[in-house]
């Protein structure tokens, strides 16, 4: 028997199909033929929803296809789950149909609804010890209500992009997960939408969707997708969970203690713990783990994107290794690339920055790995501060962990052991979530079973002391900045 998990990203979709320990029987990645985003105002970030139907299905059909080639039916896929970015939003028709391009994850328009948020929902945030901000989902359906009027009364369901996916496979649009529902404002503790959202929004729960646990069943695959896609109509669609909680199950990272890098578009970082870790400005969250325990964790803005937009038509591979020689640079650079932080501090005006001249083009890149690796680390002292308890290594995921070079560098920044997984992606995280219910009793289990690790980087000693003052340096800048 097989599972898939399915990864609709910021640049592609990617798919997998595994057995119950984990082995790859296909695998398939299709990237985006990205659209003109037009004349968008500074900060804001839209991404046509069909995109990510038609990539998801080329992904399918492809698994389909290796099946097919190895002579094994698709009914022997029991499940399949869902992963997508955390924060985007979508208002659709009763029929599924997209009102509008989605709004994403990273676009921050909505600073002024999310600054009304915490007034209004000061109850809930204080409960769960977080503060809205413009990169949550329910900042931008306010956003949408007080902006686009016509859009939002024609709305009959306000979905994440998973959500959308999810409906594509199953007919169900109304559905979502814990996960993805915590930046929609979904009230962990009480386990319902609270009723500031409709008593005082304007906003009625009705064009919200219902919450499942992460590995919940939804629904079978429809005959439409089936037909479709290919997949059988006997396997069931479960609810998945955003990108970084997916990304967290790759890791392997299963007790009180174990944390989680993921570094892709951008850095999100996510630990297990017992306890509910609270943060009154609002940069660290916390997801529910599906055992019951918490997830707490955050996501900033920077991260793999720098390399794309300031190294854009360079060889990154021969820069990487050219990059050994120059560390640590000379260079300070915060590696923000667009406007706004999140995480390690929220800021919607902040830009990035690079202190000092770069001699060359190799010196400048791996200033700007060392400037994510500093990032990485203020964000794990400020777990710490709040009373997370962070332990000696960090399970490192996403498409970051594939550069050697750079996991050097971030352990030595770190001071900590980093473990990569054998398939440090999302969407092997959203098979581990769809074997959990149904090969196993829990999440737990399934992460044990199915995760490998191929990679163990220890920091080194002397790179490490000089990275001190280097990183005592990048925080006095950012703090001259107002970057606190």
């Amino acid at each position: 028997m097989y599972i898939v998990g399915l990864d609709v990203g910021t640049q592609g979709a990617r798919a997998i199909c595994c057995d119950g320990k984990g082995n790859i029987t296909a695998q398939f990645t299709v990237p985006f033929t990205m659209e003109p985003e037009g004349k968008l105002p500074a900060g804001w970030s839209e991404q046509n929803p069909q995109l990510w139907w038609q990539t998801a299905r080329k992904c399918l059909q492809e698994i389909v296809k290796e099946l097919k080639i190895r002579n094994t039916s698709t009914e022997r896929i029991t499940a399949l789950a869902v992963t997508s970015t955390s924060g985007t939003i979508l208002p659709i028709r009763e029929d599924g149909i997209p009102l509008r391009a989605a709004i994403m994850y990273n676009d921050t328009r909505a600073v002024e609804e999310a600054q009304e948020l915490n007034e209004i929902g000061k109850e809930l945030t204080e409960k769960l010890g977080y503060r809205f901000s413009s990169s949550f989902a329910l900042a931008k359906i306010l956003w949408v209500k007080r902006h686009e009027p016509k859009i939002f009364d024609r709305t009959w369901r306000f979905i994440h992009a998973a959500d959308y996916i999810v409906g594509k496979l199953t007919g169900r649009f109304d559905v979502s997960d814990i996960s993805n529902t915590l930046k929609t404002g979904y009230d962990h503790l009480e386990g319902k939408w609270p009723t500031f959202i409709e008593r005082s929004l304007g906003i009625a729960t009705t064009m919200l969707p219902q919450v499942l646990n992460i590995g919940e069943t939804i629904a079978p695959i429809s005959h439409t997708a089936s037909q479709e896609v290919g997949l059988s109509s006997t396997t069931v669609v479960v609810a998945g969970a955003t990108d970084g909680t997916a990304s967290f199950f790759a890791s392997g990272a299963t007790r009180i203690g174990d944390w989680n890098s993921t570094l892709g578009t951008t850095l999100v970082v996510r630990g297990v713990s017992r306890q509910l870790v609270k943060d009154s400005k609002g940069r660290i969250y916390c997801h529910r783990h599906p055992q019951g325990y918490w997830l707490p964790g955050g996501a900033s803005s920077t991260g793999g994107e720098c390399l794309k937009k300031k190294f854009a038509g360079e060889n990154l591979e021969m820069l990487d290794k050219k990059a050994l020689q120059k560390l640590p640079t000379n260079l300070i650079v915060y590696p923000l690339v667009r406007k706004g932080e999140r995480l390690p501090f929220q800021n919607p005006e902040a830009e990035g920055f690079v202190i000092g001249e770069s001699n060359d083009q190799t010196e400048l890149y791996a200033a700007y790995l060392e400037g994510v690796g500093y990032v990485e680390r203020w964000i794990y002292e400020i777990l710490e501060e709040l009373g997370a308890e962070v332990g000696n290594k960090v399970f490192v995921t996403g498409g970051g962990a594939k550069s050697q070079v750079w996991l050097k560098i971030r352990a030595s920044i770190l001071g900590k052991q980093l473990v990569r997984p054998l398939l440090p992606e999302a969407a092997m995280g959203a098979a581990v979530i769809a074997a959990s219910r149904t090969f196993y009793e829990n999440i737990d289990q399934a992460v044990q079973s199915m995760i490998r690790h191929d990679l163990v980087v220890e920091p080194q000693v002397d790179l490490h002391e000089r990275y001190q003052k280097r990183y005592g340096e990048f925080r006095k800048i950012c703090a001259e900045r107002g970057y606190e």
